[in-house]
Formats: C-alpha cells, sequence, structure tokens
C-alpha cells in the first residue's frame, strides 16, 4: 500500500481535468454494497460472513474466501475496474512508474517491462499480448468514484488509511513472484479468474514487503480459484502468489489494503514521547541529568536499570494520564486519507442558515472525518482537525482525491506547509471536554457545552460553524 508514488507535481492540471469526466466515475451496475455507514459498507463487503466472526476468527490470524456466485455481485464488481477502462485512462496522461507498472514473475523474480515517460495504450496492450505481461495500475480511486466511495467509508470504518491496486494479468501468466506485504488485503476479483495460492507466514504480521523464494515457503496452506464477485481476506505477512490459469481471456482484480504502520509498536512511537513531555514536569527523576559521558559510550548495559526504572514511572503516570498527546500518526493520517465522496462537481461548503446562539441546537458534519487532538507542542492547547482535502473545511486548497495514496514530489520539504493546512481551529485545553461533548452526541445545545461561561460556549459553536464543522438545526 504505496504512500509515495513518485511525482505528482506536474500532473495536477492532468488530474483536474481528470476528475471532470464523469464516464471514468460512472459505475454500470447497481451497488450491492450498503454506503449508509461506514459500518454498514463493511459489513456489506464481507457479506455473508458477519462482522463479529470475521474479527473474531479472522482478522490478524488466517485467510477468508468468500465465494458468492451471485450475478448482481459479479455484474457490480466488474464495473468497479475493467481492462476496456484503461484505453480512455491512458488517453489522459498515465505515466509509468507513478501510475502504471508492467511486470512478469519470470524463474520467481519479478522482472519489469516499464517503458519510459507516458504510457501509451498500444505499446501497453502490445506488451500485455506478447509478453504475457501484468499491468499493475496504481491507486484507481483517483478515477473511479465508485472505489472512492468504498475506500472512504474503509478509511472511517478502521480509522487507518485504505490504499488500492489494479491488477490486470493475461491467462497462462504470472505479475509477481510469492511475497507478502505489510498490509491488511481485501481482493476482489472483477473480471475473468484468478488462481491463488496462500502459504503460511514466515513473519506474522509483517512490517515491510519481502519476497520468498519456492524453496522457502512450502506447500499451500489454501489453493483456489477467484471468480467475479468473489472476496479474499488475508493478514499481513500471509505469503501468496497468483496466475491466471489458461483457457481464460485474463483476471482482473483490485486489492484493497489497510492498517500499513498501524500496529500497537507504532502507537508506542507515536505517543511515548507525548508522554515523557507531559511526565517530565511533574517528575523530577525525568529531569535530573544523565550521567557524564554517557553518549559517547559503547556500552550502556550501566544505564539499563535506570532506565527501567523511569520506564515504570511512566507507566504508573500513564495509568493517571488525562489525555494522551499524539503526534506524527494522526496528522499523517488526516493529512492523507480521502475526503468526503460529495463528487466532484460539488459545491464548496460554505456556513449557512442561523448563526449558532446560546440556545441552539447544533451537530457536528462529517464526524468520521474530524479529529480531536492534543499534542506534545501544544502547550494547553486542543485541535480540532478535518482534512484539508474537504471542500471548503479548515484550510486546504483542493480535494486530493487526485493525489490520494501517492505522496508528493518532496515529502520532506511539504511537511511544515502540511501541518499550516491541518491545524484545524485551535481551542485552550479547558475547551477539551465540550469539544468531545460535540464529537460524542447526536446533537447538543450550545448552553450544556462543558464550558464555564456564555460567551466561550458561544465562541466556540461559532468558531466551529464557521469552518462548517458543525450545523445548527
Amino acid at each position: 500500500m504505496p504512500k509515495k508514488g513518485g511525482k505528482i507535481a506536474d500532473v495536477a492540471k492532468e488530474t483536474q481535468a481528470r476528475c471532470k469526466k464523469p464516464k471514468l466515475d460512472t459505475a454500470a451496475s447497481p451497488s450491492v454494497l450498503s454506503f449508509e455507514s461506514p459500518e454498514s459498507l463493511f459489513r456489506s463487503l464481507i457479506s455473508p460472513i458477519e462482522e463479529e466472526e470475521f474479527f473474531r476468527d479472522y482478522w490478524e490470524q488466517k485467510p477468508l474466501l468468500v465465494q458468492r456466485n451471485d450475478v448482481l455481485v459479479a455484474a457490480y464488481y466488474r464495473s468497479l475496474f475493467q481492462l476496456s477502462h484503461l484505453q480512455e485512462l491512458c488517453s489522459h496522461g498515465l505515466h509509468y512508474g507513478r501510475d502504471v507498472n508492467v511486470c512478469r514473475c519470470v524463474s520467481g523474480k519479478k522482472k519489469v517491462l516499464n517503458k519510459g515517460g507516458r504510457v501509451n495504450y498500444m505499446q501497453l496492450k502490445k506488451d500485455f499480448d506478447q509478453k504475457k505481461a501484468t499491468i499493475q495500475f496504481h491507486q484507481p480511486q483517483r478515477f473511479k468514484e465508485e472505489l472512492w466511495k468504498i475506500q472512504e467509508k474503509l478509511e472511517c470504518y478502521f480509522g487507518s488509511l485504505v490504499g488500492s491496486n489494479v491488477y490486470i494479468t493475461p491467462q497462462g501468466s504470472q505479475g509477481l513472484p510469492p511475497h507478502y506485504d505489510d498490509v491488511e488485503v481485501f481482493i476482489l476479483q472483477l473480471e475473468g479468474e484468478k488462481h491463488w495460492r496462500l502459504y503460511k507466514p514466515t513473519v506474522p504480521l509483517a512490517r515491510e514487503y519481502n519476497v520468498e523464494p519456492e524453496e522457502r515457503i512450502g506447500s499451500p496452506t489454501h489453493e483456489f480459484i477467484l471468480k467475479p464477485g468473489d472476496l479474499l481476506y488475508f493478514p499481513r505477512g500471509t505469503i501468496h502468489q497468483a496466475d491466471t490459469p489458461h483457457g481464460v481471456s485474463h483476471s482482473t482484480h483490485v486489492t484493497i489494503s489497510t492498517y500499513q504502520n498501524n500496529s500497537w509498536g507504532d502507537f508506542l512511537l507515536d505517543a511515548i514521547p507525548g508522554l515523557v513531555f507531559d511526565t517530565a514536569k511533574e517528575d523530577m527523576a525525568l529531569r535530573t541529568s544523565i550521567p557524564r559521558k554517557l553518549l559517547m559510550q559503547v556500552n550502556t548495559a550501566e544505564c539499563t536499570k535506570k532506565l527501567s526504572s523511569l520506564l515504570r514511572r511512566l507507566a504508573d503516570s500513564l495509568e493517571n494520564a488525562r489525555e494522551l498527546r499524539s503526534s506524527d500518526m494522526k496528522k499523517d493520517f488526516i493529512t492523507h486519507r480521502l475526503p468526503p465522496c460529495l463528487g466532484c462537481d460539488s459545491d464548496p461548503l460554505t456556513p449557512g442558515g442561523k448563526l449558532p446562539k446560546i440556545d441552539s441546537k447544533i451537530r457536528l458534519q462529517f464526524r468520521d472525518h474530524a479529529i480531536i487532538t492534543v499534542e506534545p507542542d501544544q502547550e494547553n492547547a486542543v485541535s480540532i482537525r478535518s482534512p484539508p482535502c474537504m471542500p471548503g473545511v479548515g484550510t486546504g486548497g483542493h480535494n486530493r482525491r487526485e493525489t490520494h495514496m501517492m505522496g508528493t514530489e518532496d515529502d520532506t520539504a511539504s511537511e511544515d506547509g502540511l501541518a499550516q493546512q491541518t491545524h484545524g481551529l485551535r481551542f485552550p485545553l479547558s475547551y477539551l471536554d465540550a469539544l468531545k461533548q460535540i464529537w460524542s452526541s447526536n446533537t447538543v445545545t450550545v448552553k450544556e457545552l462543558n464550558l464555564t461561561s456564555d460567551a466561550e460556549k458561544e465562541n466556540l459553536a461559532l468558531s466551529l460553524w464557521t469552518e462548517c464543522l458543525i450545523e445548527v438545526l
């Protein structure tokens, strides 16, 4: 699930033009998924498996194969992306490497057949037909509205970034060697058939991508054929390989992936700095100096007991902490996630209706896209953030669907700019309970907000209303 897909600065105008092409975005078949809520979307995606059963028996544990043999589901899946869609997409300026990879598995190794520059459809089809190459299309949700809708709801459901890739493989061919990924994977079979083999992980819940040689992986634990409308899930670390059988013109599937760098270990790395920051204010033991020349020593075994003692003090502090200060994980999620699927031609959101007064009843808009943060660099402050790509909300400039999961030309150089875009609204830390009250309630009256004065309550409501984060009922 790559977040960095190469340079994008030179395609801003192209991507805006793509968004105006409705025939690239319109699904040909009625949806068999429920978009009423993130929860209903996920339940309909894994149907007939129950949500509780899925997380109890399969999530992060073992693969799940759902073979449906349902013509309506098959037709809907087929409408999400087809080989025939590539020709028109190529006319809008796709590039090798950034948008498309052409590859084939040869003797257990991945052979990349990319040309340079823009993708020419005739050349792409020639490589597909004559060289039996697989076409890997990166992040199709940038072009296909139905995939945008699905992945936006899944990002709300998981609270984690969700990427996708389409793989189109001709008959009698295999695109990738046996490998495992660092993401939770959902495969939707769109066209044709794909022969899959899954193997026991050598690194359960792996944190990185890796190719595994055939002699190391042993015999498959699962072997089956996916047909249109079928769904396959497997946890990160699951070794897998897939090929299109002879007699099938080609196979098209979309891999939807999530939970990259979203483990407890990642969360500890994110939260510990803030915990140390807060605890050091109250605990002098964390403010005492380290031994002289400690940083110059090769063997620091003597200080491990002291570190163990300090970590225990941090654990005690954590149990009494009112609020964990988060840093990079929340920023990364809110900055890079998909905006709500309001349609390419939707007007920007602007404040409307009545101004919020002390007796007004208010409701948070886009709750699934709002995040409340208390950060280490915000002394006695709390922020409420929304994606910079949300039309008309916050300080963002444009709908960033076209760059979703594609990275930037220079992520390092843009960090300050992104931080400014996503700073949201900042309030004193004393506003935290009132913000939580708004976030967790279906509706709340301004005068009921947990603040000391009516002026503070009205100020908070007016600030949120101005940024279209609440509506007055």
